[in-house]
């Protein structure tokens, strides 16, 4: 791991994501980029009497940055700094981009209710959209987890996001549990056809060690709510989950387990794109 993007609002929400990127990248000796996105109109760019206002606006964002990196926590790191008037934060992945990043960290309170269907979280569209795994951190600035559960359908296209997954905890010494989560319905499984799965998707899994009876299997209404149940059993204290990043229409019907986990979960939560 060499360089980890925090996107930083300077609200105490993304000043606990960069605590924690800073704790990882120590461990890893990595470089941190944090990312300041402004948003303002193209109006404030290119009227003159607004142009004024836009380097006011870029100033007065550089001196926040002067003021929230100077501190205890980030001393011996390396840091650089950039600021964007991205309006939307899909596009922070040209950022993970640019600078060749292995992770992006940020903090999440989550939303719910006609926040969640309608506005949805700054966190949920970088997760959408991120081809970068994302940590989100729910409340608090430390970072030592001990034991993660990885929750995954098996499936050959899943192989890339797994083994992403699976280098990221060991990079940080963390216990992996994982498991299939099994659900009624139409999506329902027979343990036959569950153990086939997996058994394929072994064979196909170069690189990284994996027996059919480490993956557990785990029965519960919904796949997020097996998730956060089967956590709790195992005492985990972090989720990583891959995710399909659906937009638009496809997200609005479907939905995203990925994004439903991340807005509830109260354990952090890696996220790799499919």
């Amino acid at each position: 791991m060499k360089t980890i993007i925090v996107p930083v609002d300077f609200s105490e929400y993304s000043e606990n994501a960069l605590k924690v990127a800073a704790q990882i990248a120590k461990k890893q000796n990595a470089e941190l980029v944090a990312v300041h996105m402004m948003g303002l109109s193209e109006a404030n760019l290119t009227k003159e009497s607004d142009t004024m206002e836009g380097v006011f606006f870029v100033k007065l964002t550089q001196k926040r940055f002067e003021e929230l990196l100077d501190k205890d926590y980030l001393e011996g790191l390396t840091i650089h700094t950039t600021v964007k008037n991205y309006k939307i934060f899909s596009e922070l992945d040209d950022v993970a981009q640019e600078y060749e990043a292995d992770l992006i960290v940020m903090g999440s309170h989550g939303s719910s209710g006609f926040q969640e269907v309608f506005v949805g979280s700054n966190t949920e569209k970088v997760v959408r959209s991120s081809k970068v795994p994302v940590l989100v951190i729910k409340g608090g600035d430390t970072f030592t987890p001990t034991k993660a559960v990885f929750a995954c359908d098996y499936k050959t296209e899943s192989i890339v996001s797994f083994k992403k997954a699976m280098s990221f905890f060991e990079s940080l010494n963390i216990e992996v549990k994982n498991v299939f989560i099994n659900q009624p319905g139409e999506q329902y499984l027979s343990t036959k056809e569950i153990d086939q799965r997996i058994v394929d998707f072994i064979v196909q899994l170069t690189g990284y060690k994996l027996l059919p009876e480490d993956v557990a299997i785990y029965s519960d209404y919904n796949v997020e709510r097996g998730i956060f149940n089967y956590a709790k059993k195992v005492k985990a204290d972090i989720i990583g989950i891959p995710t399909h990043g659906r937009r638009g229409l496809a997200h609005f019907f479907t939905g995203s387990i990925g994004e439903d986990v991340v807005n509830h979960s109260k354990l952090p939560v890696l996220t790799v794109k499919i």
